[in-house]
């Protein structure tokens, strides 16, 4: 007899612009079954081929349960089960003992987006580390360059709700794989393109996106800046540019325009590949086939001179006129901020450093304790060697807090178990789009696994920490938040998420940075009733002097570097089943076989004697891999790639990684993302054309815990 059923509102909690609303159907206190929000208008009842099987990672066989104490060697994965007691009192003493000889710097927070909700990502636990005195961590890994470049020319990055995409005639797609990384975002282009609209895309690699355009600019990697300087040019040339607009609403022209001249449209050719009658014709499209819309997210970052080439397609889309798009994560960043005070420490570190910051025997303090969550930096950090050599050190004492066994969790002292997005509250921003979102638990948590917040909160008791708001409930936390004043939040309070689950913010239709200079802010804690709302004035566009750049490591960079590795390496997201490494251990999300491959031009493998399905040697002057080769016509001569996300467990012992540029560009090494793009390579042939034991083997298939309900393995109800 069937029991008790019922409907829980939530929404998906992965780094994905998407932030989908979904509904979770409980029976006899068992998920049974998991589907978008069909009301929600952004999620429009679908979910992803990452999140529809969703439910079998919450009652999967290889869920960590209890907390577990270290037994063997780092890194081998050997641990034994021991209570919540006791994993919280070792936890105390040794951080008290750490900071009592070293001083509260000697922690070092280690986190991302493993969750992207505002409450178990990181309210809690930025009290908790602040009250510490711990280092600050700048989690730089992915988002900043982007944010910072589009800053420099809009003063805050406020484009365009990506919805109104739609109402474009000209779609312009730069640097972001939409189908992939966006998909719910794709009906809205589609839209815009029944109605009329050319789709463009603007990448080096012929990615699914590329493949469904109108149009595809394969430009050389991370000669963007060279292509945008380009354009503008033949605008100038041609007279194409609204110069009485442009001096309204911007100031930097006659610089930008003056290194515009100085770029050659033959120089432009031959640096970015594309030829001048394609470069001509895309100008003159942007000029003349409007509404022109450019979306461009955050992969192009990830470059040596990333926020160069943001601020460049920003630049761009001023100049022309046309609508700009990209992350709306600062809407929510200015709505939704916690007002609770943090005393903060001097010392900070770029999570892009993790390797040299663990094995720097100079650094004082040194880092003796490492607590990570919401990331697997062993996995998804570059500069992986030094990575792993850092967290194999004994004098390190490291807390991983996890859903699984990740690569990270095996080098750890204590693993703690933590809940899944089904079993607690938060409340989640998006980067995709304007709307907010209540995840509401829908199951009580599996095993004895804890929230984020709970976990923080139990420590903060044992360390005897007194600051404001570490006790404070997830409830309590939501509440703060929702309860700002900022304008963007009329009409948002909890109760109306509890009933509906989501709400757009009540940014005005057709709003943006780009055409209004003036954003509302939320008024001071102090403050008191009446009077006009506090405003940030921005001031005009930020055009000014924009010079193309070669990376230092690029073909174009350091000739020495070049010869010796003349192949470009991009880590590429390219699997539907994957999001960063949140399911590269995971047999069902794996390929057939699960092997991150190298794609390879047939061009550079004919050059080195490379058949389809070879083992060949990857290596640069950081580390190796070995794989398998696949031959690929999505990739120009000179470019290769390898799937980024994939855990060293399901490879050869290493990832990507192993390979990937650290550096962060600018002139700060504390503020941006690492250049992973900016990557020089050398392939050969493995000899015996054998790939690695490890790789070869196919790997266990263990099926998702079915509970007693008898859920289906796909989600749906039996």
């Amino acid at each position: 007899m069937s029991g008790a059923t019922s409907v829980v509102r939530g929404a998906c909690h992965h780094d994905c612009p998407d932030t989908c609303a979904w509904e979770v159907t409980v029976r006899d206190g068992v998920a049974v079954h998991l589907r978008g929000d069909p009301a929600q208008p952004f999620t429009d009842g679908q979910l992803c081929p990452k999140v529809n099987p969703f439910l079998d990672r919450v009652y999967h066989p290889d869920r960590l349960l209890r907390p577990l104490r270290r037994i063997g060697p780092k890194g081998e994965g050997r641990f034994e089960a021991i209570s919540w007691e006791t994993a919280i009192s070792e936890i105390a003493d040794r951080v008290s003992a750490a900071i009592s000889r070293h001083g509260g710097e000697t922690v070092l927070p280690y986190s991302l987006d493993g969750t992207q909700g505002l409450v178990q990502k990181g309210v809690l636990a930025d009290r908790f580390f602040a009250a510490l005195g711990a280092t600050r961590l700048n989690r730089h890994l992915c988002g900043v360059t982007a944010w910072h470049g589009a800053a420099d020319v809009l003063g805050l990055p406020l484009g365009a709700d990506p919805t109104e995409i739609a109402d474009a005639r000209t779609v312009i797609l730069w640097g972001t794989n939409t189908l992939l990384t966006n998909r719910h975002l794709w009906p809205y282009v589609e839209t815009a393109r029944t109605n009329g609209a050319t789709v463009i895309v603007v990448d080096p690699v012929a990615t699914m996106t590329a493949q469904r355009a109108d149009w595809h600019i394969q430009a050389r990697p991370g000669t963007d800046v060279a292509l945008v300087l380009g354009l503008i040019g033949i605008l100038e040339r041609d007279g194409l540019i609204d110069l009485e607009r442009l001096a309204e609403t911007a100031v930097g022209w006659p610089e930008l325009r003056t290194e515009a001249q100085a770029l050659s449209l033959d120089e432009v050719v031959g640096i970015t590949g594309i030829g001048a009658s394609d470069i001509v014709e895309l100008a003159h499209r942007i000029a003349h086939s409007g509404p022109v819309t450019i979306r461009a997210l955050i992969g192009m970052e990830h470059r040596e001179h990333g926020r160069d080439i943001h601020r460049a397609v920003a630049a761009l889309a001023v100049v022309s006129g046309a609508g700009y798009m990209r992350s709306t994560q600062a809407y929510f960043d200015l709505a939704l901020a916690d007002l609770a005070p943090l005393h903060r420490t001097e010392r900070v570190v770029n999570m892009a450093a993790l390797g040299e910051v663990l094995t720097d025997t100079a650094l004082e303090p040194p880092v003796t304790v490492l607590v990570n969550y919401g990331c697997n930096p062993a996995a998804v950090t570059p500069d992986q060697n030094r990575v792993l050599a850092g967290l194999e050190r004994d004098d390190l004492f490291t807390v991983v807090i996890e859903q699984f066994m990740t690569d990270t969790a095996r080098y750890a002292d204590i693993v703690l178990p933590t809940t899944t997005q089904i079993e607690h509250l938060d409340l989640m921003n998006a980067w995709g789009h304007l709307y907010v979102s209540l995840n509401l638990p829908a199951i009580e948590p599996v095993g004895e696994c804890l929230p984020n917040t709970e976990i923080f909160r139990r420590l903060a008791s044992a360390l005897e920490l007194d600051a404001p708001g570490l006790g404070d409930s997830d409830s309590q936390m939501v509440r703060d938040l929702l309860a700002s004043g900022h304008p963007w939040l009329d009409g948002v309070d909890c109760e109306r998420l509890e009933h509906e689950g989501w709400a757009r913010l009540a940014v005005p239709a057709g709003w943006s940075a780009m055409s209004s200079r003036e954003v509302p802010l939320a008024p001071p804690s102090d403050a008191e009733g009446g009077g006009a709302p506090p405003v940030r004035r921005l001031g005009p566009l930020l055009l000014g002097r924009l010079r193309y750049r070669p990376a230092a490591e690029s073909p174009d960079g350091d000739a020495a570097q070049a010869q010796r590795f003349p192949l470009t390496l991009m880590s590429l997201k390219q699997h539907q089943r994957f999001l960063n490494s949140h399911y590269g251990g995971f047999e069902h999300h794996l390929p057939d076989p699960p092997l991150a491959r190298l794609e390879i031009s047939g061009a550079d493998a004919a050059e080195r004697g490379i058949a389809e399905g070879d083992s060949v040697r990857v290596f640069n002057d950081r580390g190796e891999l070995t794989t398998d080769a696949e031959i690929s016509d999505r990739l120009q001569p000179g470019l290769v790639a390898i799937p980024f996300g994939w855990w060293a467990n399901s490879a050869e012992a290493r990832t990507v990684n192993v390979l990937t540029n650290a550096a962060v560009g600018g002139s700060d090494p504390l503020i941006g993302s690492p250049a992973f793009h900016d990557t020089l390579v050398e392939v050969e042939r493995v000899a015996d054309s054998a790939a690695p034991a490890r790789q070869r083997a196919a790997r266990p298939k263990r099926q998702a815990q079915v509970p007693p309900s008898g859920r289906a393995s796909d989600g749906s109800p039996p």
